[in-house]
């Protein structure tokens, strides 16, 4: 399965496109704006970082994109799939196997090997063969952990953990990676590093956004958008700052 699914999204123009996206939540007898009419496209191969204070709608967006909510109005496709138009269990499909999430707090199971935690999305989904691990295997030794598939969470380093939650995220070959505050629990020099995994990954096309609290992070993307009150503050192109100079701006 996994052999179909690499190279599925390659074809497409678009990772996302989203246009007037509105979210409204009732609060008892009050109405709350969260997302007030956002439009933005992520092209594949795009390397994104959304930001925005506590209350900019950044977290809203991020659930949306996510496909764990839904929108008010406005339209959110991802890939070639209209969020709308689809139904609870397909909107699960998609989380399950179109969107590859990699968490602050890692989320691998601490019971399961390296190598087990990479094929947890497909174990979901019932594809499980032994071409599946093999692939399995070859991205824990793309993300530098091919020496450590049998180990256990609880073994590794937080650094580690998250290169096998970024192993996982890519095991079906999703329209693009979310990651949300990927290195929030890391030392800068563990950052620098997952940093340069996401940027070997986006040279070979694939299209990354993260949600990021910190401006050192943003730098090393390759485009930003900030949310200000559910509205786009502003959404800018700007040079790549290479990852070896956030070990040295972004040091503690």
């Amino acid at each position: 399965m996994v052999g179909h699914l690499v190279g599925a999204s390659r074809n497409m123009q678009w990772a996302a496109q989203i246009e007037d996206l509105r979210k409204d939540y009732v609060l008892k007898s009050e109405t709350v704006q969260a997302l007030r009419g956002v439009t933005f496209d992520v092209p594949v191969g795009d390397y994104v970082a959304i930001m925005g204070a506590s209350g900019s709608g950044k977290s809203t967006l991020l659930n949306l994109l996510g496909c764990l909510d839904r929108p008010t109005s406005g339209k959110l496709i991802l890939g070639d799939d209209d969020i709308a138009q689809l139904s609870d269990d397909q909107l699960s499909g998609i989380r399950a196997s179109r969107i590859g999430f990699i968490f602050q707090s890692f989320n691998l199971l601490p019971q399961l090997s390296v190598v087990e935690n990479i094929e947890v999305p497909l174990f979901y989904q019932g594809h499980i063969t032994r071409r599946t691990r093999e692939r399995c295997r070859e991205l824990a030794d793309m993300v530098g952990l091919g020496d450590r598939v049998d180990h256990r969470p609880s073994q590794l380093s937080g650094g580690q953990q998250q290169r096998v939650a970024i192993a996982r995220s890519l095991i079906n070959d999703p329209y693009f990676l979310l990651a949300d505050e990927p290195t929030g629990n890391l030392d800068s020099k563990t950052t620098a590093e997952i940093l340069e995994i996401f940027d070997r990954l986006n040279e070979q096309g694939r299209t990354i956004i993260i949600v990021t609290h910190e401006d050192d992070v943003a730098a090393c993307t390759r485009r930003t958008i900030r949310l200000r009150d559910g509205q786009i503050q502003f959404d800018e192109q700007h040079a790549q700052r290479p990852v070896s100079e956030y070990v040295i701006t972004g040091e503690d």
